[in-house]
């Protein structure tokens, strides 16, 4: 399993979301990323996108003022 970090800092709707797609087509199922974001609009963008494509958030925190979110892929369909 690979652990990766994604930094989506200063990043708007919908690039934090574009990034992460991006980055989760070149891992392999039960991998995680963990996303560090500044834009609220993940908290809702990015679980909703993992929903949709057959991905699990497992972790979302907020600290100084970032969005940390953490996700396992899920399998390919």
């Amino acid at each position: 399993m690979t652990r990766e970090v994604l930094d989506c800092r200063r990043l708007l709707c919908p690039m934090p979301v574009i990034r992460v797609q991006d980055r989760v087509a070149g891992l392999q199922p039960g991998d995680e990323l963990e996303v560090v974001c500044t834009d609220p609009g993940v908290l809702q963008d990015i679980p909703a996108w993992c929903r949709i494509n057959g991905h699990r958030v497992t972790e979302m925190r907020e600290a100084r003022g970032e969005y940390i979110l953490r996700l396992r892929v899920g399998e390919a369909e």
